[in-house]
């Protein structure tokens, strides 16, 4: 199954919201967003991963092609860079417990351009405009 994940907030910090759709065979088999509280964009990503594999768990125990326009978390979750903050350290931490749930994670960098990507990307707007709306 592939994931696709984004995380957005307004202002850095500020009000924050998660997205990730589930695709399969190229389809969008199911899509879910989140408000995040205040935080910061990165922390809002990783929200993003955590919370959609998470959700995966009742779909998959197989392998998961997890998908980012967020190459700092992509790249962090590979290890290719160093986590320097504490907080987003227990996410990354997190990110891994979860992903034992599954036979394999891959995590990939992809363009914000990339249609699943937009589409998480406009739950993250829908939901932070709900928000606003109160």
């Amino acid at each position: 199954m592939a994931i696709y994940t984004d995380g957005a907030s307004r202002g850095n910090p500020g009000p924050a919201a998660y997205a990730y759709l589930f695709v399969r065979d190229g389809e969008v088999v199911h899509e879910s967003s989140g408000l995040a509280g205040v935080t910061t964009n990165n922390t809002a990503e990783y929200l993003a991963v955590i919370n959609a594999l998470r959700e995966a768990m009742d779909w998959t125990d197989g392998p998961v092609a997890l998908h980012s326009d967020s190459e700092l978390v992509v790249r962090q979750l590979r290890g290719e860079y160093r986590v320097n903050k504490e907080h987003l350290r227990t996410l990354r931490e997190e990110v891994f417990t979860l992903a034992g749930a599954f036979s394999e994670v891959t995590f990939s960098s992809v363009r914000r351009s990339d249609r699943y990507v937009s589409r998480a990307d406009a739950l993250c707007n829908l939901a932070l405009d709900r928000r606003e709306r109160g």
